[in-house]
């Protein structure tokens, strides 16, 4: 299978994936609000270009709308957004550069142009996994020791809806959307998923446990409600 990034004007980037065993075109949006499009390996690149131009309809009604990303956006708990204006047209990119997100226009872009949003929020989900790979599992070490658990590992990744997970074997998965939250409120997603180290369920037992390490977690929980893994 091979893959082809295209920024498209009024779409933003696409991902077109040439697969042997499609025999049709099929277009999706993902969680990111990207267009995928999925094709027979033999048609040329232009026709998926050409079929998702005709569904234009169809992609307005099922994308869910976004927030715009402005210049100066605090990022996590380090970074900020930035956009700078080349002095030539290009293609839409972003790096980190120390704590800044820097996104680089085309001297003919703006940035609420959906090219500019889309790696505006690659930059910012690269910032935000740098911060959470760095500081989360750092800190679920620490409440583990505080609170007497056991955990077999640790895995850092961009869940849709979950803000982490606990498997049976004792792996926990955390969200690096934590990085948005409030401390206080990843330090109950994290004893949250510790908790299910030793109850996997969410009984009387698991409440019992979790509120004797966090007196104030149902009210926690509730804060939590407000907030949304994405941006």
């Amino acid at each position: 299978m091979s893959v082809k990034q295209v920024d498209m004007p009024g779409f933003g980037q696409v991902a077109i994936y040439k697969r042997r065993d499609s025999r049709a075109l099929k277009i999706t949006i993902d969680h990111n609000n990207r267009i995928r499009v999925s094709m027979p390996s033999w048609l040329p690149y232009r026709t998926a270009l050409e079929f998702v131009k005709s569904k234009e309809s169809w992609i307005a009604q099922h994308r869910r709308p976004h927030t715009i990303l402005k210049p100066g956006l605090a990022i996590g708990k380090a970074h900020r957004l930035e956009y700078i204006t080349k002095q030539s047209p290009g293609k839409v990119s972003y790096r980190l550069v120390g704590q800044v997100v820097r996104i680089s226009l085309s001297s003919d872009t703006v940035y609420t142009d959906l090219a500019a949003q889309g790696a505006a929020r690659r930059g910012v989900t690269s910032a935000l996994r740098k911060e959470a790979k760095a500081l989360l599992p750092m800190r679920l070490k620490q409440l583990a020791l505080q609170h007497d658990f056991d955990y077999s590992s640790v895995d850092i990744k961009q869940l849709r809806s979950r803000w982490g997970s606990c498997t049976q074997q004792s792996h926990i998965t955390l969200n690096l959307f934590l990085m948005q939250l409030p401390w206080q409120l990843i330090d109950y997603v994290i004893l949250h998923e510790l908790t299910h180290t030793k109850y996997l369920h969410h009984g009387s037992d698991f409440w019992k446990h979790l509120e004797s390490c966090m007196p104030h977690a149902k009210t926690l929980r509730k804060q939590l409600r407000t907030f949304q893994p994405n941006f």
